[in-house]
């Protein structure tokens, strides 16, 4: 058995440890044949050599990343030892700082996360739109923000237009009390939120106010041209035909647009069909046109929210196999 000492002393090791030791107890699990102690400073690895080099580079990962940031968050520690390969570490640690999509307020630096994040960068730097569609927590609002920031701030485009469908308000707001902004801005947060991460507080109210930046219910883009403009559809699934279809043929000159949904959460009345599905099966193969699919290993909220997005497929597979065996059942001759 061989053993190896690792000092923490760039870092604080309360926060590397995480409250009640959480971070250590994942760094246990995730190297079951190694002896694992932590005092004070220190981290002691016993066990094969073979295991103890794995773990250390994992830790030093976990260091820099710490070193960089200040601070870490059990996601994130989480998705670090989860990293088997070089594109999964480039994710977390800085080896090319061109990755970087913006700089935010205190120095936040706002990134693709994952490879299908990165996925979707490469295609919105390529095509004028981009389908990225993926269960809740997997970052495409966020990453489609970021992109519709760095280009306003590298004046590729004018102006900034976000929009999504108020349908848990069937998009008629007149029974919510205040003014207009007043009943959408709860339909709307999710987007002011991105926006916090990215821009100053100053400079965000001041590109509201002059409309560089505009968020709107998507029944007030009926009408209009949207050139010169990154526009981003959040929430698609929560579209029918015609609305996305509107708004895809409001696109004007030197204009990009992104279109995110989520297909397992569609608020829409049971009557009605979401026109995602439609958009996506018309549009896939048209040149200029990008379709990018998120899951799972892409989430980058709490890492409880992954094992719950696997639980509800795992649930929702079996649901499907048992009414497709129904249907066959149902369908076989009766024997007489």
């Amino acid at each position: 058995m061989t053993e190896s000492i690792i000092n923490l002393e760039s870092v604080n090791p309360i926060e590397f440890f995480g409250v009640n030791n959480g971070k250590l107890e994942m760094l246990k699990k995730k190297f079951p044949l190694l002896k694992i102690l932590s005092r004070g400073t220190q981290v002691k690895l016993s066990g094969a050599q073979d295991q103890i080099d794995i773990a250390k580079e994992k830790i030093n990962l976990l260091v820099q990343y710490m070193q960089r940031n200040g601070n870490m968050s059990e996601n994130y520690f989480e998705q670090i030892l989860g990293g088997d390969d070089d594109k999964s570490v480039d994710n977390f640690v800085d080896k090319n700082p061109n990755d970087v999509l913006v700089f935010g307020p205190n120095g936040k630096t706002v990134r693709a996360r994952t490879q299908n994040q990165k996925l979707m960068v490469n295609a919105c730097d390529k095509n004028d739109i981009v389908f990225a569609i993926g269960p809740a927590g997997t970052g495409k609002t966020y990453t489609a923000v970021a992109l519709a920031v760095r280009a306003l701030k590298n004046k590729l485009v004018k102006k900034i237009i976000l929009t999504r469908p108020a349908v848990e308000a069937g998009e008629s707001l007149g029974f919510l009390p205040g003014d207009l902004k007043e009943k959408i801005d709860p339909y709307l947060r999710p987007l002011y939120d991105a926006l916090d991460d990215m821009i100053p507080a100053d400079k965000l109210g001041y590109y509201m106010q002059t409309r560089i930046i505009e968020i709107a219910p998507l029944a007030y883009m009926r009408g209009r041209t949207l050139d010169n403009a990154f526009i981003i559809l959040d929430e698609a699934q929560n579209t029918n035909d015609l609305q996305i279809k509107m708004f895809l043929t409001r696109i004007g000159p030197n204009a990009k647009a992104i279109i995110t949904g989520d297909p397992t959460q569609i608020d829409l009345p049971k009557n009605q069909q979401s026109g995602l599905f439609k958009a996506t099966r018309l549009l896939r193969n048209i040149d200029g046109i990008s379709y990018i699919e998120l899951d799972e290993e892409d989430v980058v909220r709490h890492r409880l929210v992954k094992s719950i997005i696997k639980a509800y497929n795992k649930d929702d597979l079996k649901t499907t196999k048992e009414k497709e065996a129904k249907e066959k059942e149902l369908k076989q001759p009766k024997s007489e």
